[in-house]
């Protein structure tokens, strides 16, 4: 039976290509996506490890107690630096000021758009020999006094930097000019990874990021045959207890190591997704193809039986033909997954974030996934129709004509089928206007699209006869070769929806994201400008950095300005939570903000009073006039507050108005702004304002000023990982349903070779035969693109009443455009899939074909 296997694998040569291909597409992702994983990781620690390889403990300062005093001396400073080195077992004590910093490129652009943890600074301190260990130099020299700089090759580049140009950065305050004097290496893993590094001379950093005298930390290097535990207990001990502490090299390398790899532990979803989805799809092909094998081989089936073989033998000969398709598919996909592995660093990495590259590690969990997941589905997606092949027995084998379904598994088929319709559509209908996209109402709605879309799998053999008999109204009109294809199509359902079911998932995954998608889109661009009034925002970057509040009255002054309110932003604890508050003044925030009070009014805000949004006003049971408790900011103690008015919900205003200048006295930083809401005369929106507006803030690294379709793009930027998801699965959709076309139209034919014979042979010519195995093809794929369309389609809706209950703004949204070109793709993957099968059908001769047994 084992030979018996192998024969019939080799024996068809071409349909074992493109179930391997199948196949091996899912295997290659999943394979790619570990390797890639392990790699990175690998890479991530070893650059971590080079960065901490010659530090044997780092000792940095402790937090300051509760209720202790700020003005503490530091610990950290050279006297202690002097002492450590002097320690037994330490080679060099090497002291670092290290900090933050944003600095604008050439273009006056912000280098990595202020993300504070790719945003690095410190001192260049240099030894005996005048160098700098941690920071070679590569040009010029190092900075000497506080107006000169130097940065990483890598920030140089990204910011078209040169010796002796002046460059705009700021750390947490004012905006500061330095000239470049010196370019660095570096093989800090924040740095390599897209970040950037500006370094000043030693005391500058000090003022900077600490204090005069003191440092952050203080790098410790052993001696060799010195052991880091051993040494750590000796700086210890010399360390004062309540203010500094201790840590190996190997523990700050780890912790580097964790860190690195949580930040970009997203990159490895994606290809995962499509890895699963390539299995799932595949899966059909592997069932249909086995299914149409089993088929066609009733009768060596019943001799096979006849001449002695059992059940039993005839699964393991099936399921031996699986095994061998998946280990040959899994060698060709782990290949192909090495391939993917080695690509996805530069396909994933960006100007802002670059992955780190190193040599691909290969270990045993990407090794035993491969041929686990290649040949486990192949295995799974054959037992079915091999236990179909067990139970033919010999006299109804040795019968020309299959035996179409009885009509009892078709009622078992239905009802199973819409049980499953029912419970599917019941989880989603029951979720519609849910208030919170909660973890349990995520996970109802997926089961319900996937109950969804199990149950038009099971009923789309039931299906077929009536979606296709309505698409060959159109295929009618191609004369006798469309009515022909319509009855090919309709010839055995069970195959022909089989065959449609790749399409049919792709589609309802392609179209529901893109439903999903679009909604959410609009809903963002709407709830980004909702309640603004301004023509342009002016923002801090991050939440511990201000504009500087003298900028509102530069800005006001600026031709074409007509408005410019400052906002002070902060958070007020009232009725057992946490709120924003945005603090005002009443005189112009009405002119750049879209207040829609419905009771109370703007202007009688003040010290002591304040406006609420309805939706606190709701939860808090309160109206204006009323009296609350609460405290802003960093204030310790509750003070009564007068509700002066309730206005409705505004992502703009935020829960919360008060007076601006209470808001700065109490907030996190005090006498600061963090917005300035710009509006301008008609027609002043222009690429020359907004140069003005940032030039009145100083060019501030930290500032942002962004006009509202900037705002909008910023909102819907999250969308971009659901796009690239969307047209991915519609890529590998369309590839294996290429394939299942293609394959079973290609033993379509052989089994119709007589069939073509005579139908050459009563006059219909060969264009005839190409045009009738194209439409139904085109019917296949327009079968379950109409399919697929349903189910994402209802999918979308049930998904989408979680965040039309979280998002106000949400409605549902078809993107035409994007499910025309679906349907376009499918009907073209259709066309092109009959390509092979129809120039072999029309190539046959006549005599020959109906010669043929």
């Amino acid at each position: 039976m084992l030979k018996t296997a192998l024969r019939n694998v080799l024996a068809h040569k071409a349909r074992l290509a493109m179930t391997v291909l199948a196949v091996c597409l899912g295997v290659a992702f999943v394979c790619g996506t570990l390797v890639f994983a392990e790699s990175s990781a690998a890479a991530y620690r070893a650059a971590a490890s080079k960065d901490f390889a010659d530090i044997a403990v780092t000792v940095t300062p402790k937090s300051s107690p509760p209720g202790a005093s700020d003005e503490q001396p530091g610990a950290l400073d050279d006297a202690l630096v002097r002492k450590l080195a002097g320690l037994p077992g330490v080679a060099s004590a090497r002291p670092a000021a290290d900090g933050s910093a944003v600095l604008n490129g050439a273009d006056g652009r912000p280098l990595r758009d202020g993300r504070a943890w790719a945003n690095l600074a410190g001192a260049y301190v240099p030894g005996k020999d005048g160098k700098d260990g941690r920071y070679p130099l590569l040009k010029g020299r190092a900075p000497q006094n506080g107006d000169e700089l130097a940065v990483d090759s890598g920030t140089a580049a990204a910011g078209g930097f040169a010796l002796g140009d002046t460059v705009t950065l700021a750390t947490d305050g004012p905006v500061m000019k330095k000239r470049l004097v010196g370019v660095v290496s570096t093989g800090d893993t924040r740095v390599t990874a897209g970040g950037t590094l500006a370094l000043f001379d030693k005391a500058t950093a000090q003022q900077l990021f600490a204090s005069p005298g003191q440092y952050t930390s203080v790098d410790v290097s052993a001696t060799a045959g010195t052991d880091q535990f051993t040494l750590a207990e000796r700086v210890t001990a010399v360390l004062p207890a309540d203010r500094a502490e201790a840590v190996t090299g190997r523990a700050q390398a780890a912790r580097q190591a964790v860190l690195t790899d949580t930040l970009t532990r997203g990159y490895q979803k994606m290809p995962m997704v499509f890895a699963g989805v390539s299995l799932f799809i595949g899966s059909f092909l592997i069932v249909n193809t086995f299914t149409m094998l089993v088929a066609r081989r009733t009768r060596e089936i019943a001799l096979l039986r006849a001449i002695g073989a059992t059940r039993r033998q005839v699964v393991r000969s099936l399921l031996w033909e699986a095994v061998l398709i998946g280990l040959v598919a899994s060698a060709a996909g782990f290949l192909l997954g090495l391939g993917i592995a080695s690509a996805l660093p530069g396909l994933l990495s960006t100007p802002h974030d670059t992955l780190p590259h190193g040599p691909l590690v290969v270990g045993p969990l990407p090794v035993v996934a491969a041929f686990g997941v290649g040949v486990g589905v192949t295995v799974l997606a054959a037992w079915l129709p091999s236990r179909k092949a067990a139970r033919v027995a010999p006299v109804e084998a040795l019968r020309a004509a299959g035996q179409p379904p009885t009509a009892t598994a078709s009622r078992v088929r239905g009802v199973a089928g819409l049980v499953l319709l029912v419970l599917g559509g019941g989880l989603l209908v029951s979720l519609t206007g849910a208030k919170e996209a909660s973890e349990g109402n995520l996970r109802n709605a997926m089961a319900g699209c996937a109950l969804l879309l199990v149950a038009m799998i099971v009923l789309a053999p039931l299906l077929a006869v009536p979606v296709i008999r309505l698409c060959g109204r159109l295929t009618g009109r191609f004369g006798i070769s469309g009515h022909l294809a319509t009855e090919n199509a309709l010839r055995d359902p069970r195959r022909t929806a089989a065959t449609a079911a790749a399409l049919m998932v792709s589609t309802a995954l392609v179209a529901g994201l893109a439903v999903i998608g679009n909604s959410t889109g609009q809903a963002l661009d709407r709830q980004a400008a909702a309640g603004l009034g301004a023509d342009y925002v002016i923002s801090s970057r991050t939440t511990m950095t201000a504009v500087d509040p003298a900028a509102e009255e530069r800005v006001a002054g600026i031709p074409g300005v007509r408005t410019a309110a400052a906002v002070a932003d902060s958070t007020v604890f009232t009725g057992g939570g946490v709120r924003a508050i945005a603090g005002v003044d009443p005189a112009t925030a009405g002119d750049v903000m879209r207040l829609d009070f419905t009771s109370g009014s703007l202007r009688d805000l003040g010290p002591g009073r304040i406006a609420v949004s309805a939706a606190v006003a709701r939860e808090q049971g309160l109206r204006a006039g009323s009296e609350v408790k609460a405290r802003i900011g960093r204030n310790q103690e509750l003070r009564p507050y007068t509700v002066v008015g309730v206005y409705e919900d505004n992502p703009t205003a935020g829960d919360v108005l008060g007076a601006r200048s209470e808001v700065q006295r109490d907030g996190y930083l005090p006498g600061s702004v963090q917005r300035i809401l710009v509006r301008t005369d008609a027609g002043a929106v222009s690429r020359s304002t907004a140069d003005r507006l940032r030039a009145a803030t100083g060019n501030s690294p930290l500032v942002r000023v962004k006009d509202r379709q900037e705002l909008v793009d910023e909102a819907a930027g999250s969308l971009a990982g659901l796009l690239t998801l969307m047209y991915g699965l519609l890529a590998i959709g369309t590839v294996i349903s290429l394939l299942g076309i293609v394959n079973t139209l290609a033993m379509s034919v052989s089994d119709r070779t007589r069939e073509i014979g005579v139908l050459r042979a009563v006059g219909m010519d060969s264009a005839g035969i190409r045009r009738m195995i194209r439409l139904e093809s085109v019917t296949v794929a327009a079968f379950g693109t109409l399919l697929g369309l349903a189910g994402g389609l209802s999918g979308a809706w049930g998904v989408g009443s979680l965040t039309d209950g979280a998002m106000k703004e949400y409605a549902l949204a078809l993107p035409w455009g994007t499910l025309l070109l679906v349907c376009l793709v499918s009907l073209t993957v259709g066309a092109l899939a009959a390509a092979l099968p129809a120039r072999r059908a029309a190539a046959l001769s006549p005599l020959e074909a109906v010669a043929r047994a």
